[in-house]
């Protein structure tokens, strides 16, 4: 690995002002959190692994990243400062077949 001594931008410090979440975003919430089982939280610190099944060769692997992590979050009442590791991939889906696979696991300490 490479090393860069720089400390991380957060999302949070790249824009100006304040953000407004768009109605396309807040639907796309709402439906997320009705697809969403019902799972169990196990204790964190936690490993998320996704996998995002974009049509579009096109779409960047993070696209989806921040959004749906913060649903999880939503949904499962946790601090997604508790995911201390992420696995994410991106696979090829076709046109309205898009799909997110995800699992949270506890790391053992």
């Amino acid at each position: 690995m490479r090393k860069l001594d720089i400390k991380p931008l957060s999302v949070n410090k790249c824009w100006q002002g304040k953000r407004f979440k768009t109605k396309e975003y807040l639907l796309y919430e709402k439906k997320c959190i009705l697809l969403l089982p019902k799972i169990k939280m196990g204790v964190p610190p936690y490993l998320l692994n996704i996998v995002f099944g974009f049509s579009s060769p096109l779409a960047d692997i993070d696209n989806g990243l921040k959004p749906f992590i913060d649903i999880l979050q939503k949904r499962y009442e946790f601090n997604d400062k508790d995911i201390v590791e992420l696995n994410v991939k991106k696979e090829k889906a076709v046109k309205g077949g898009e799909f997110i696979l995800f699992e949270i696991l506890t790391i053992k300490k």
